[in-house]
């Protein structure tokens, strides 16, 4: 059971800085905009890049190490590469593509076994002998991981593999590849633009951003505390906002006070409000800073309901409705009241998502406690 470790810090010939890291078993969403290095990276730990600087490292096995100029060849690391356009050889059958990586082996065994992968990955059997252009994109989709796991890869490397099919082909290939990791429990990197993809697939996250790595962990974890207004961004917190910080607050021990400001450059005098959060000690009074907080801590309750903050953690703003979109089983729902120019968005669910409409008055309650603050990212 071996980690992947690839820590990078080289201009050349690429941008790459950071460390990503993958237990074996363990699937990490390499999340960012387009442009922002996730390909890189993969094709670095595959080896088809070569960094200036730094190492990557496969339990005890050295693939690379720039101080020493050691460089393991692609072949020699065997890596399953599942790639956007399949990269399938088109003048060959599906079985035909499946035993490519087991060339080692004589030829029947060779699609002997392709055809145990194909099965594994539940492509039919009258589908076997097909070309590429003959199957589905889902279809031709299966045969590509198969291929990609044929070889009994150490380490599966996944480049937007469900970004060419569509949404219902999407799910059930979810499906398979969460089978798949069970049995063969190896790391695998998932690079996705998607954040609901990188969600419902990755045990962890890393947000990724110039090529640089800016932040890894849980979901959880990043959604509730993530490093800067830019991590934030990239992983679509929808309610960031900017203030002041004020410092400890003496009457309460582990608190501070947060100056809520409508925009970043906006005067002191043009404070919403001043709210309580968590003081960790690390940011000094009267620095700018950006802050979150997720829908978890919002509540959204009729202007006529007889409410009162319940504890100094807790605020209470009156606010009115000024768009609902509905989604399925749950609205959003965004309300402004603290600022004209400032907007807060919920998730209401259930029955009480009916009772909000555009112009309604409301009252929101905010549990501060689960404010996050950052300092403000310097370009």
């Amino acid at each position: 059971m071996s980690t992947l470790v690839a820590s990078l810090h080289c201009k050349r010939p690429v941008p790459l800085a950071g460390t990503l890291t993958c237990a074996a078993g363990q699937m990490v969403a390499l999340l960012g905009p387009s442009g922002a290095g996730k390909t890189s990276w993969l094709r670095a730990i595959a080896g088809l890049l070569r960094p200036e600087i730094g190492t990557i490292t496969l339990g005890e096995r050295c693939w690379f190490d720039g101080e020493r100029r050691h460089f393991t060849p692609p072949r020699a690391r065997r890596v399953g590469f599942l790639f956007q356009n399949y990269a399938l050889m088109p003048h060959m059958s599906a079985r035909e593509n499946v035993a490519l990586p087991l060339w080692q082996l004589p030829r029947q065994q060779r699609l002997a076994e392709a055809e145990q992968w194909l099965e594994r990955v539940g492509l039919a059997p009258e589908l076997w002998s097909r070309r590429p252009a003959e199957l589905s994109g889902g279809e031709r989709q299966r045969v590509a991981m198969a291929r990609a796991l044929a070889g009994s890869p150490h380490v599966l490397l996944l480049d937007e593999p469900f970004s060419a099919v569509d949404a219902l082909q999407r799910q059930l290939l979810y499906a398979l590849l969460a089978h798949l990791r069970a049995q063969v429990a190896i790391p695998t990197v998932l690079v996705t633009h998607d954040l609901i993809e990188a969600r419902l697939l990755a045990d962890e996250i890393a947000v990724i951003d110039g090529g640089t790595v800016l932040q890894q962990g849980t979901t959880e974890a990043l959604y509730r505390s993530p490093r800067n207004g830019r991590v934030a961004a990239i992983l679509g917190i929808r309610n960031r906002f900017v203030g002041r910080w004020l410092g400890a607050d003496p009457d309460h021990p582990g608190w501070g006070r947060l100056r809520w400001l409508p925009t970043r450059s906006a005067p002191d005098d043009a404070t919403l409000t001043v709210l309580p959060a968590r003081d960790k000690g690390r940011i000094p009074a009267g620095q700018l800073v950006d802050w979150v907080i997720q829908n978890d801590a919002l509540t959204l309750i009729p202007a006529s309901a007889k409410v009162t903050a319940a504890s100094p953690t807790q605020a209470l703003l009156p606010v009115r409705v000024t768009a609902v979109r509905s989604s399925g089983e749950f609205s959003q729902v965004v309300v402004t009241g603290v600022s004209p120019a400032v907007a807060v968005e919920l998730v209401a669910a259930g029955p009480q998502r009916h009772h909000w409409e555009v112009g309604v008055a409301a009252q929101l309650l905010i549990d501060t406690s689960w404010i996050h603050v950052m300092p403000v990212r310097r370009p």
